[in-house]
């Protein structure tokens, strides 16, 4: 456990800071760890950490491999996060808008939240196209490389922003200048509209999902492909009203009818 963490503890409970330690540690690795890599890693002894791996690998928590001798971290806590209400309401609302709409514009979509510095995929939706562009379901991103963040952040104050977007170590003066003219755009328009800073030649168009209160609860977004031979593909700007569209039916759907028709001021059809 670091220094900083253990100096911001009001209430000490050494067995679960042990324990949550490792979950930490384990979800930033790819290939598992072994149990002396672990203690490594934590500064502690494997003697330590013996009862807190055996606990968690008996509540599903934690995976062994007993051929490499790796803790791997399970799926269960991707599961619970999904029973949580608020992320299971939106996600199974939005699914079904995300599912008609990736097959009208015949492109892939998803749907992020913020996290820590980050963009956090919770839903995604492959388009029916052979040739698709995807972002992984649970995958993070650095909010300030992404058009999603510009849509998550652009009610919040600019200080407020590089704040959050500071906690990202592909923070520079360069990338929040690039993510301060998204931002200006889902402010002008409701929508942004801005070339991937992660794969080359993907457009990546994004739309604010608002909450009851009119609070950005979301990012709805394709990541754009331009398919050579499929002229029957709706254009850009298509699909961007389109998109427009599908936002404020999952909004509204969520609770935010009344909300985003009477306190926001609608982003203009484009």
């Amino acid at each position: 456990m670091s220094k900083a963490v253990a100096s911001t503890e009001k209430y000490s409970a050494p067995a679960l800071s042990k324990g949550l330690d490792i979950l930490e540690l384990l979800a930033a690795q790819t290939n598992g760890l072994k149990k002396n890599e672990i203690a490594q890693a934590l500064d502690r002894s494997v003697n330590e950490l013996y009862r807190m791996l055996a606990v968690l690998v008996a509540r599903g928590y934690v995976l062994f491999d007993e051929e490499s001798e790796r803790y791997a971290l399970s799926m269960r806590l991707f599961e619970l996060s999904h029973r949580y209400p608020p992320t299971r309401r939106l996600t199974a609302v939005a699914g079904r808008i995300m599912e008609r709409t990736a097959a009208v514009l015949n492109q892939s979509m998803h749907l992020a939240i913020p996290y820590d510095g980050q963009i956090l995929v919770i839903a995604q939706i492959d388009s029916p196209g052979n040739n698709i562009t995807v972002v992984r379901l649970g995958a993070q991103v650095p909010i300030v490389l992404t058009s999603s963040g510009a849509s998550l952040l652009h009610q919040l104050t600019a200080t407020e922003r590089r704040d959050i977007c500071a906690k990202s170590e592909a923070f520079t003066t360069e990338t929040m200048a690039v993510f301060e003219e998204a931002v200006a755009q889902v402010v002008s328009t409701g929508v942004c509209e801005s070339p991937s800073s992660v794969i080359q030649g993907v457009l990546n168009l994004s739309v604010p999902v608002f909450g009851y209160a009119g609070e950005v609860v979301a990012a709805l977004t394709i990541p754009h492909v331009q398919r050579l031979h499929a002229s029957s593909d709706p254009d850009v700007e298509a699909c961007k009203r389109i998109l427009i569209a599908a936002g404020r039916d999952i909004s509204e759907r969520i609770g935010a009818g009344a909300t985003v028709g009477a306190n926001l001021t609608p982003p203009p059809m484009l």
